[in-house]
């Protein structure tokens, strides 16, 4: 018996079962395809915590590996002291099937092993779970959230005391506590109505959110722009069914919106998502029913916000059509604004910085550099930026006013350690505003910054690559571009190529040259001759390789053509 089909044998032998889940086992007992894949290995407990498809095995989400990997949690904070226990875990969730059930799992674990639990009475954004985590001085934090993905997933997203995703020596700590727990018999639980009576679970829910509110308010700039137009701004705001649907609304009034028409389908709290295919603000078509409601409605300007309210999407009036505007563009228009409106008021600290990922748009550095502004590159992932803040905040300088990565999140402040779609589209709607009282969109505010720093392009590209045999695939294509990387790409010459993994830096014919600032990641960064840049590295969440392409050009046509050479250039990587 193979190893796959013996853990399998365990599972369906299991009186933890419920009879469902035990009758799904029993349906695929022929099926020896789908027995490997639920089988194979666990989930991957990393940095990111958990996520993957809802079904019963070992490699899916399922209460059994939600309170295996609240066992290995609680054991982690646990070994923190009574101190960590008493000041507990904060608990959150979207509107994904089955979070709801899985964050009182969690709870109940967290409570049966003497660690204090606040849990949210309803479902939250991403961004008000890292804010609770700092406001009441908790060790960690836990979001049974997937983000945007398709309505399959789930995910179990951890943060520590200071608000952040989980650093990697707890994240390490925690995958080690897995591997000794028996997913059946290694945890501890109690009954929820009894924590809730012990007291060692406690709801939580209007104070935290007026508490966060506030402090969403406090990083409004000049709302005087938005009392100013009010009559005239229109927006169109959908949550996709999902954690945004109270907030984001609640703070675009306290800003001044009056003219804010919600999409009345997508308000409705959905874990199916039924009005969209994918959930997600970074896919134009997911914003068909909005746009519809615009063009009626005639407004100026679409909000989307994902599913657990952190990333936010736009797309901006052209005549008759909507036009999205890209994570990177948005960076920049806010980035930009920011710094303006900050000068305007007087209240741009001497010392602002402002940080993005490696992956995101280098027209973030030109706006930085001309304005005075002290950029830095951070790995992908809000954990990173929050780990660079830290360490500004440790030496007292710079003072971060805006960080942001290309897929669609921001944060603005530092009352929260995550993206934020609540402030973001707090800002956006300011900003758009500032704009309109000048008889422009973003759209042409967007064209004037192409204008004053230089026409930047972008385009992201996702290798597909699932199963087992995509795993390996997405592995020897990372190892034949370290082991022979390409003295050209597209019929243009790599310049440079910085291994983020090693940290080296390397010139065809002249070997290393230098070391990266950052190391410790699996990207390969390939400078080219025209200043294009060509980034790879394997999704952490999902069973794709990502291809970010990044130009500079003397228009957009110029700009398309190098994104269009590149991107053929990419796709010849799936025959590696």
């Amino acid at each position: 018996m193979n190893a796959c089909r013996k853990e399998y044998e365990r599972w369906l032998d299991c009186p933890s079962l419920s009879e469902s889940e035990w009758k799904d086992l029993h349906d695929i007992r022929h099926d020896e395809k789908e027995i490997e894949s639920r089988f194979f290995a666990p989930l991957e407990f990393g940095t990111a915590g958990l996520r993957g498809t809802m079904k019963v095995g070992l490699h899916h989400m399922n209460v059994h590996v939600i309170r295996h990997v609240t066992q290995a949690f609680a054991n982690v904070i646990g070994g923190e002291g009574n101190d960590a226990k008493r000041a507990g875990i904060v608990i959150c969730y979207d509107c994904r099937n089955n979070s709801a059930l899985f964050a009182q799992e969690a709870a109940c674990v967290m409570a049966a092993n003497g660690i204090h639990v606040r849990l949210f009475d309803a479902l939250r954004p991403t961004p008000e779970l890292s804010f609770a985590v700092r406001y009441y001085g908790a060790t960690a934090g836990l979001n049974v959230t997937a983000s945007h993905n398709p309505k399959e997933y789930n995910g179990y997203k951890v943060y520590w005391s200071d608000g952040a995703q989980l650093p990697p020596e707890h994240a390490a700590a925690i995958a080690a506590q897995m591997q000794q727990i028996d997913i059946f018999n290694g945890f501890r639980t109690m009954d929820f109505d009894e924590a809730k009576a012990a007291g060692m679970v406690e709801l939580i829910g209007a104070e935290t959110d007026e508490a966060f509110l506030t402090r969403v308010m406090e990083q409004s700039i000049d709302h005087t722009a938005v009392t100013r137009v009010a009559e005239k701004l229109k927006i169109v705001y959908t949550p996709f069914h999902g954690a945004g649907y109270r907030l984001v609304p609640e703070a675009l009034r306290r800003l001044g919106v009056t003219q804010l028409i919600p999409v009345p389908e997508q308000m409705v709290i959905d874990g199916d998502f039924p009005t969209v295919e994918s959930p997600n603000p970074e896919n134009v078509e997911s914003f068909a029913l909005a746009v519809a409601l615009a063009r009626q409605v005639d407004s100026d300007l679409i909000i989307g916000t994902d599913p657990d309210s952190d990333r936010v999407g736009v797309l901006a009036r052209r005549g008759t059509d909507y036009v999205p505007i890209t994570g990177n563009q948005m960076g920049v228009l806010l980035l930009d604004y920011i710094i303006g409106a900050k000068r305007r008021t007087g209240t741009l600290p001497p010392n602002a910085g402002t940080l993005k990922t490696i992956v995101t748009t280098e027209m973030a550095r030109e706006v930085a550099v001309r304005n005075g502004i002290e950029i830095a590159d951070t790995f992908t992932g809000f954990k990173f930026i929050a780990e660079k803040i830290a360490d500004w905040e440790a030496v007292g300088s710079p003072q971060c006013i805006f960080a942001y990565e290309e897929s669609y999140g921001c944060m603005i402040g530092d009352y929260v350690r995550d993206k934020d779609a609540v402030a973001a589209s707090m800002m956006i709607a300011e900003m758009a505003a500032y704009y309109c009282e000048q008889g422009m969109t973003l759209l042409d505010a967007l064209e004037h910054l192409y204008e004053v720093y230089g026409c930047y392009q972008e385009r992201t590209l996702n290798l597909v690559m699932p199963g087992l045999d995509g795993l390996e695939k997405m592995r020897q294509i990372m190892a034949r571009l370290r082991e022979e990387p390409p003295a050209e790409m597209a019929g243009t010459a790599v310049a440079l190529l910085r291994d983020y993994q090693t940290g080296t830096l390397s010139v065809q014919g002249l070997g290393i040259v230098g070391q990266t600032e950052i190391q410790g990641s699996n990207v390969l960064y390939f400078e080219l001759a025209d200043g294009s840049s060509f980034i790879i590295r394997p999704s952490g969440t999902e069973p794709k390789i990502k291809v970010y392409l990044m130009v500079k050009g003397d228009d957009r046509v110029a700009c398309t053509e190098k994104l269009d050479r590149l991107a053929a250039y990419a796709e010849t990587l799936k025959t590696i």
